[in-house]
């Protein structure tokens, strides 16, 4: 797909990190973008950064694991600019899950699921049937996770589960897309490969009252820097990917309707090899042994 000064990008989970990058991105290449996000006081100060840089912005206020906000979303956003070409169902949560699949707070996975899985349906049913009869190019980009989308991360079991989902749906989606013939094509985004500071570590700040935990945590929520520092005292090596760096991947991704939006690294490869592998030789899943789940 060829972008345009003039087009529209929407883009959710767009107040910071990964989100925020692509909407940048998009404005550089002279999208106009519409931002998406559940906090209110940073999306006000993400799109006043980006009308300062002399991009056209529209911004809203939305949960998107609310199916009416993100129609609401889609219709302020047609009524405005009369069009969407890119799609970015990019919002997403941990799910703050302690313990054992078996112990987990139920609601841990009814909020995770809710942002992460149906946030990315929300999105796909409330955009591409206008994008479709628009019959013009598009293209709409799912944002999936490494752990999870490319092979089980087992110490964060909810997370991987609905990032695993938004993998499989975007599949169906292209193939749904191939069959109609449409000029709408879609890709999956791997984030990395190295780590990536976003507010990902913090998302437990927005999580709304019907998802409460049933059950208070057992140990404190860790942020990122916490997490970084005892990666380091244990003498492990911690890496981050520029957010800057994911938003190019997915603008090139798009350019050449890419549909694996997965960055070259060998430790990737190995999961992929390895998971596959295992599936084929009907083998219990040795890969996985090296988590440590204590």
């Amino acid at each position: 797909m060829e972008l345009k000064a003039g087009q529209v990008a929407v883009v959710t989970g767009a107040a910071s990190g990964i989100g925020l990058a692509m909407a940048r991105r998009f404005a550089a290449e002279g999208l106009k973008v519409v931002l998406a996000d559940v906090e209110e006081g940073a999306l006000e100060k993400a799109a006043g950064r980006l009308r300062e840089d002399g991009a056209v912005v529209h911004a809203r206020v939305v949960d998107v694991g609310e199916r009416e906000e993100v129609f609401a979303l889609a219709e302020e956003t047609y009524g405005k600019f009369g069009a969407v070409h890119v799609l970015c169902n990019n919002a997403g949560v941990g799910s703050g899950a302690e313990g054992r699949m078996w112990e987990h707070d139920p609601n841990d996975w009814k909020w995770a699921f809710a942002v992460n899985v149906w946030g990315v349906f929300h999105g796909i049913q409330a955009f591409v049937p206008r994008m479709l009869a628009a019959g013009e190019p598009g293209h709409i980009v799912n944002t999936s996770s490494g752990d999870g989308g490319i092979a089980p991360l087992p110490t964060a079991s909810v997370y991987a589960v609905t990032k695993a989902a938004v993998v499989t749906m975007t599949e169906s989606l292209y193939a749904h897309l191939k069959a109609e013939h449409a000029r709408v094509g879609a890709s999956v985004l791997f984030p990395g490969p190295h780590m990536l500071r976003t507010g990902l570590w913090e998302s437990h700040r927005n999580r709304p009252d019907r998802y409460a935990k049933q059950k208070p945590r057992r140990t404190p929520y860790r942020s990122l820097d916490q997490w970084e520092a005892a990666m380091k005292e244990a003498g492990k090596d911690v890496r981050f990917t520029p957010v800057e760096d994911v938003a190019e991947l997915v603008v090139d991704g798009v350019r050449a309707d890419r549909f694996w939006l997965l960055p070259e690294s060998e430790h990737s490869d190995r999961q992929i090899r390895a998971r596959s592998q295992s599936m084929l030789d009907r083998a219990d899943p040795a890969y996985l042994e090296n988590f440590i789940l204590d």
